[in-house]
């Protein structure tokens, strides 16, 4: 199936960086119409965040070019895809901890890649808090799970997911890549359809808006074409700057048409 992609990406309103890195890749194969989005949340707090995020991505770029195809081959190809991801996300652990020992820094980042085949499934990779949204006229789903203190507590039932949003730890992560001993990601399987929209946000991007208007922007009837689509990922953006959001905010928006 095509799709219509958009992305957008800004500094905010009080920091020095951009510590938040996207990507989208697009091919057409012998399995046709393939498509990569990920999205990567240095650590706000953390030096040279935006480092470990470019390499992650520049990571994912070189495996979609080089060793895509020949996965896509198999019989099994999203348990291929999700073998290597698995390996590429230790190994990413592993040798930004050894970069940041060797400087002397501490730098850390978030991943939400998503992955597109032509026939209807799709598989997303996730280490964090950035998250993976499906989005249709009627409803809003969160497909990934933040890996954070407080969304651990809302699961446990000792906080509630109103007292998680105000609560000042709220961007403590359980696990990140570069700055965790070990780091198990999460992998989810699904199937999509025409007329659904699917987006990748960091966490800077849904604090301070609701879900009614995340889906408002982004409902497939209301994006249209491309142009539509990106208009739509910096209004939401400026919203969320008018609000006073401090961090770094990024999406990417995908309509299955």
């Amino acid at each position: 199936m095509p799709f219509m992609v958009e992305m957008h990406t800004d500094i905010g309103i009080r920091k020095e960086t951009n510590q938040d890195s996207i990507c989208v890749k697009e091919a057409q194969t012998d399995k046709g119409n393939i498509l990569l989005a990920i999205i990567c949340d240095g650590m706000g707090g953390l030096e040279k965040g935006e480092v470990a995020s470019a390499t992650i991505i520049n990571t994912f770029s070189k495996w979609f070019e080089n060793d895509l195809p020949y996965q896509l081959s198999s019989e099994n190809e999203l348990g291929e895809v999700e073998y290597s991801w698995d390996r590429m996300i230790k190994e990413q652990n592993q040798s930004i901890a050894a970069y940041g020992r060797t400087h002397h820094i501490q730098l850390g980042s978030t991943i939400t890649a998503m992955l597109f085949l032509e026939n209807g499934k799709y598989l997303i990779g996730h280490v964090g808090d950035s998250r993976a949204y499906k989005i249709t006229d009627n409803e809003i789903e969160i497909l990934t799970e933040d890996q954070t203190l407080v969304a651990r507590e809302v699961k446990m039932g000792r906080m509630t997911p109103e007292q998680a949003e105000r609560d000042p730890r709220r961007n403590v992560l359980l696990q990140c890549i570069g700055a965790s001993k070990i780091v198990e990601p999460t992998f989810i399987c699904g199937n999509y359809n025409k007329n659904e929209c699917y987006m990748l946000c960091s966490d800077g991007f849904r604090h301070v808006v609701t879900a009614n208007e995340i889906q408002n922007f982004f409902a497939p009837s209301q994006n249209g074409n491309e142009k539509i689509m990106k208009d739509n990922i910096v209004q939401l953006i400026e919203l969320n700057k008018e609000r006073q959001e401090t961090d770094n905010i990024s999406s990417i928006l995908i309509k299955i048409i």
